[in-house]
């Protein structure tokens, strides 16, 4: 099912004059041609109804949050229209907040947020609408011996590589890069790190060898190494720091 926006909040009351000329006094909203208050972009709706009570009685099922910037001049501000305070404004993890009564006795919350608050929210909504997707990801893997990789993949590899900060962007084909980056301790991962797809693996195994690269002699390749059984003719060879690269024919 497609997310819904929420279109607005009732609030049902006794006396709807007077409950929304008090929101109106207390936090300033526009109030629009069809008698909502808009709160910046949600609209609340004060409604004359004759099924609730003069004051609330379950004031803590339905509570308005009020984001502001400035709780601190916003309860001062409340405090010369003489409201009445459940909770006094108080620091907590997320920011600065107060609870307050309506003329109903409806709860109502101010909200100060804080940066910390606001910047993980802002990831969040960063990842949920489609940044990470848009996002052009590389990979990366470490090696213990910079040159030693600058000169594996730039020269014998013939790869284009750039060194910034002490690590190595090795430009791949399509505007794509992996980044390879200095780790004390480093041991190589057992898994092929970077695939090669070419167009004919035993020009490609030659030309590799020629170069003074060495492939691994597995029990199940031949003996140039190149495994040629279930899926794609593949090779694979170890960089300096012993991470496993292949190149296979698509």
């Amino acid at each position: 099912m497609e997310s819904l926006r929420l279109g607005s909040i009732l609030l049902g009351t006794n006396d709807p004059g007077r409950l929304r000329d008090w929101y109106v006094a207390a936090f300033a909203a526009v109030v629009t041609p069809s008698g909502f208050l808009d709160f910046g972009g949600i609209n609340l709706l004060v409604d004359g109804r004759d099924d609730v009570a003069r004051e609330n009685v379950e004031p803590g099922r339905v509570i308005l949050n009020f984001e502001v910037d400035d709780a601190r001049a916003v309860t001062a501000h409340l405090d010369t229209m003489g409201v009445t305070w459940l909770v006094p404004l108080e620091e907590r993890t997320d920011g600065l907040f107060a609870t307050l009564l309506d003329p109903d006795g409806n709860y109502v919350q101010v909200i100060e947020l804080n940066e910390e608050y606001l910047a993980a929210q802002d990831a969040a909504r960063a990842i949920a609408g489609g940044t990470l997707a848009r996002s052009r990801a590389f990979s990366g893997f470490s090696v213990d011996d910079i040159p030693a990789a600058r000169e594996f993949y730039g020269e014998t590899l013939g790869l284009k590589v750039d060194e910034e900060h002490g690590m190595l962007h090795v430009r791949l084909a399509g505007d794509r890069s992996v980044l390879v980056y200095p780790k004390p301790g480093h041991e190589p991962a057992t898994y092929t790190m970077l695939n090669f797809p070419v167009d004919d693996i035993e020009q490609a195994v030659a030309a590799l060898a020629g170069r003074g690269v060495r492939f691994e002699m597995y029990d199940y390749v031949d003996p140039k190494g190149i495994y040629r059984d279930e899926g794609p003719p593949i090779a694979w060879f170890r960089d300096p720091a012993g991470n496993i690269l292949s190149v296979l024919q698509e």
